[in-house]
């Protein structure tokens, strides 16, 4: 029961951030906004007496059924609290306080981040707020290499294009764009990228020496890889190891201070596993 308040707790902030980027920097401005939220978008526009947060349920109820059969019952519940929860603080707000209108590309370059850093949380907790968000998850059954914010984007292009239409200005798509690409980034970042870690590749002839000391000092596991140069043909090992962003400087140091003329690659490296790192996540975006 404590875990899953927690975790409700989250889709809660998650999804009040998403309502309130909403009424303040896109709706007042009128930049568009992809998904579900982006043709409650359009039909307001075209019959204002619906509210946007009323079209908004309406439209996700198939998107619902189609997501509980294909994704199960935790994500149908998380993502029905989040969709109630967002949708409803999008008409409240209204109610309470028109924002005024600033300028767009401020809106959509906030809207954007806010939005995404919103719709980040929510994901993080297995759920959706509905809408689009459910068909990228069904995408990532079907494209599981492909980065959640990414796929966001391929069904919001087409609500963009519509609002263009019910706005009658290219401008609300073009700005709605930038958003959407910002907003899957930050999305991206708070689900994939907040850990920052690193993966180093050490060719070395002192591969003992660096080993013992990467083991004591660091306290990171490393895996030894066996190699061969390509020109002289001569047996070579590869040391392996992960590490958090903040420990690059003394392992650099380290590795130089011990063998000045070692080959050290560093990469990037993203949902590292195991000890040490993030735990494996039965529910993985």
């Amino acid at each position: 029961m404590k875990k899953h308040l927690k975790s409700y707790t989250i889709i809660l902030i998650g999804s009040l951030l998403y309502a309130l980027s909403f009424n303040l920097f896109f709706a007042p401005n009128q930049v568009a906004v992809g998904g579900i939220t982006g043709l409650a978008q359009v039909i307001n526009a075209w019959v204002p007496l619906v509210p946007v947060g009323m079209a908004i349920i309406f439209m996700n109820v198939p998107l619902f059924l189609v997501g509980w059969k294909m994704l199960g019952f935790h994500l149908l519940a998380s993502s029905l609290f989040s969709m109630a929860v967002s949708s409803a603080a999008i008409d409240g707000l209204e109610l309470l306080y028109q924002f005024p209108p600033m300028d767009p590309m401020l809106a959509c370059l906030c809207g954007g981040a806010m939005m995404g850093f919103g719709l980040g949380v929510v994901f993080s907790q297995g759920a959706t707020t509905g809408g689009t968000d459910i068909v990228a998850r069904l995408l990532k059954l079907r494209f599981p290499w492909l980065p959640l914010g990414k796929l966001v984007l391929i069904p919001d292009a087409t609500v963009l294009v519509l609002a263009m239409l019910a706005f009658g200005q290219v401008e609300s798509g073009l700005y709605g764009g930038i958003a959407l690409f910002i907003s899957s980034k930050v999305m991206d970042k708070v689900l994939y990228g907040l850990d920052e870690s690193k993966v180093a590749f050490i060719i070395s002839d002192c591969r003992k020496e660096i080993a013992g000391r990467l083991l004591r000092e660091q306290n990171r596991g490393i895996t030894i890889l066996h190699g061969e140069g390509a020109y002289m043909r001569t047996e070579k090992h590869v040391l392996m190891l992960a590490f958090k962003q903040k420990e690059i400087v003394a392992i650099k140091r380290l590795v130089k201070e011990l063998d000045e003329g070692a080959f050290l690659i560093v990469c990037d490296a993203h949902e590292v596993l195991g000890e040490g790192f993030s735990p494996f996540q039965g529910e993985e975006l």
